[in-house]
């Protein structure tokens, strides 16, 4: 599954830089992200994202991504005053593919700044569990999810730079309402 999901990826990417009018480029940056749970405290942790991302367009434009990147969050408490109780943190290194639409909102010789929305796919490639919980099945999640991310970004030149919230449409762990979220904020270079 995840070379079918690189392979389509790649696919944008490469017609995208083919097309007239479109960008390629490097990023990367870090997030802070949090797993929303029901009934218990969570807190967040840093992480990092790096990979290439294509833009389709000059005012409205498309603009898929493909990004390695580590998300989390740190969890303390009881659940619906139960005495059982979690703590500990988790943290994932995830593949992410989001597939943004947006537009400039200003353009002024080489400045422009943009504003940008879509959905994003995420795989989990590896996760590092060390959640102590006498809640059952409180530590499971799944291997991958649907989300959305918002924001807005600024380009000076060659130079890029978002900031972006993205928050998570599918659960996690079904059982404790458990959804990722995450503020990111990623510098780019256009290649071309």
């Amino acid at each position: 599954m995840k070379k079918y999901i690189l392979s389509i990826a790649l696919l944008i990417a490469s017609v995208a830089a083919s097309k007239a009018q479109s960008t390629f480029g490097i990023k990367g940056g870090i997030n802070f992200s949090k797993i929303n749970t029901d009934n218990i405290k969570e807190s967040s942790v840093t992480g990092y994202q790096a990979g290439v991302f294509a833009r389709l367009g000059d005012g409205l434009y498309l603009q898929p991504e493909v990004y390695l990147g580590s998300r989390g969050g740190k969890f303390e408490g009881s659940s619906s005053g139960n005495s059982a109780s979690a703590s500990g943190k988790v943290t994932f290194t995830t593949l992410n593919v989001p597939l943004l639409l947006g537009t400039k909102l200003v353009s002024a010789g080489p400045i422009s700044v943009r504003a940008m929305a879509g959905p994003i796919y995420s795989y989990n490639l590896s996760e590092n569990n060390n959640v102590n919980s006498a809640i059952q099945d409180f530590g499971k999640y799944k291997n991958s999810t649907l989300g959305y991310q918002v924001g807005a970004g600024v380009d000076i030149g060659n130079i890029t730079a978002d900031l972006r919230y993205e928050g998570g449409l599918t659960k996690i762990n079904e059982n404790y309402g458990q959804r990722a979220n995450l503020w990111a904020l990623s510098v780019g270079f256009k290649i071309f």
